[in-house]
């Protein structure tokens, strides 16, 4: 059994076979689970581009286990991206190590503040919890994202200087 310490967490691209393999397994349970105009989970090319930075977790063998994204909205605010782990890495520490790894780069980078949006629905309670538990709180929309019952939104201040999405006072209970 592969522990987190044991994860290796690089940049690597969402092209990559093994990787372009998962990313279309939650892109198919993205759709599954929340109607068309809620799924705002990103393509394989979209996360190859400018403004994203992809990352995977390996073991040392390099067995994919999962991977994140961390894209640029604005100056100071970043998003999470396609956060998803292979169902054998599930409950194993994986997600929080990869989450733990982009939002210390988004710290590196100058970001102020880091959102996510993920589903509402009982298949994403999990990812809510672990957001909590990594001291993200629930807010409004941002970054052009609107209000609905199948979206929650999510925002964790860094502690760094820079810009501050306002609509982020604007809680609701999960």
């Amino acid at each position: 059994m592969t522990t987190a310490s044991a994860l290796l967490i690089a940049a690597d691209s969402p092209l990559r076979e093994d990787v372009a393999a998962l990313l279309d397994e939650h892109l198919r349970d993205m759709y599954a689970t929340s109607p068309p105009e809620s799924v705002h989970a990103m393509d394989h090319g979209t996360l190859a581009g400018d403004g994203v930075v992809f990352v995977t977790a390996r073991t040392a063998e390099g067995v994919l286990l999962g991977c994140g994204a961390l894209k640029e909205i604005e100056t100071g605010h970043g998003e999470l991206k396609s956060m998803r782990t292979t169902a054998a890495a599930r409950g194993r520490g994986v997600a929080s190590a990869v989450l733990e790894h982009l939002t210390g780069l988004a710290a590196r980078q100058d970001c102020a503040r880091l959102s996510l949006e993920t589903g509402a629905a009982d298949y994403f309670a999990a990812a809510r919890r672990l957001y909590a538990r990594h001291g993200f709180t629930v807010c409004g929309p941002f970054a052009g994202y609107t209000e609905g019952p199948d979206s929650v939104f999510m925002t964790k201040s860094l502690g760094r200087p820079g810009s501050y999405d306002r609509t982020c006072d604007q809680k609701r209970a999960l």
